[in-house]
């Protein structure tokens, strides 16, 4: 039996991949969230704090330095040019203000930081809070709207909870996968999740509409051809986003392109194997039911 006849004929066996993988999340998501307080390891700017970028070529070993004087841990990253392994400077994030995160660095470094060779961000901790509340407000809304929408285009109960718990999947399997690889998460993080959305319900869309609304053809045709189109859809925005995350120096842009890239992952998962699934039963009983 190659691939494909696999595929076809054991697609309620495949569904416990989804199955397994959505508790798995769940349970990591748990974890964080006991550790934490939080479903994600926020950044600076959801937690409050200050981030400071400084061009150089130099490693200073910061880390322990910093977490000597303040008694905190912080966040060192190196930037580097594209194309090459070539230090071009350090982002340093701390939940301290900017003011003695710049006098400590200075002392440090042994060179004033001026606007010519470094750039201050700094965020209240309230208003930090308050934007995270917002933003989870927003996926909230999206996710309800997105839910009314789906129901009136389908009118149908279990395809419209096939769309909707694809759109859960994504998002739970996404938000564990980034809390393994320990990402800290900003507010471009909590806007990629939102984009996340978005996409999910697209392919979800495209499969749904080819296996109930178009008549011509079989299921599994009509299966194949979605399949088709909605790969072709995921592959490409995955090259895009994958030489976007490349290219960029930007380290907002790189957190949104790589959360975006591990979501489109998960949604061939969630739709072509979990979707698809409810879907063929779906189908498979209306058949006996009508006789």
């Amino acid at each position: 039996m190659d691939i494909k006849q696999f595929y076809i004929k054991k697609y309620k066996l495949l569904m416990l991949i989804p199955l397994i993988m959505l508790i798995v999340s769940f349970i990591i998501v748990g974890f964080t969230i006991k550790n934490t307080g939080d479903f994600v390891n926020k950044d600076v700017s959801l937690k409050g704090g200050a981030s400071i970028t400084i061009e150089t070529s130099e490693d200073y070993e910061l880390e322990d330095y910093l977490f000597q004087t303040f008694n905190k841990k912080f966040i060192v990253k190196k930037l580097s040019e594209f194309g090459t392994n070539k230090q071009s400077g350090i982002v340093v994030e701390g939940e301290v203000g900017s003011e003695e995160l710049k006098e400590a660095l200075e002392k440090k470094l042994g060179f004033e930081l001026t606007k010519e060779n470094s750039s201050i961000e700094e965020t209240e901790s309230s208003f930090g809070q308050s934007f995270y509340r917002q933003l989870l407000k927003a996926i909230l809304v999206a996710f309800l709207l997105m839910a009314i929408v789906v129901f009136i285009i389908f009118r149908d109960f279990i395809p419209s909870l096939a769309v909707i718990l694809s759109a859960i999947f994504d998002l739970v399997v996404t938000i564990a996968v980034i809390d393994v690889i320990g990402m800290k998460i900003g507010t471009a993080g909590i806007a990629a999740l939102l984009l996340v959305l978005g996409y999910s319900i697209d392919t979800d869309l495209v499969l749904t509409t080819k296996l109930l609304k178009r008549k011509e053809g079989s299921v599994i045709e009509r299966l194949f051809g979605s399949i088709k189109t909605g790969l072709t859809m995921t592959v490409t925005t995955i090259v895009a986003l994958t030489i976007g995350y490349l290219v960029s120096s930007s380290m907002v842009l790189k957190q949104m392109f790589l959360i975006i890239i591990i979501a489109l992952f998960v949604d061939i998962i969630s739709t072509w194997i979990m979707n698809t699934g409810i879907l063929r039963i779906y189908l498979d009983y209306k058949k006996k039911k009508n006789g």
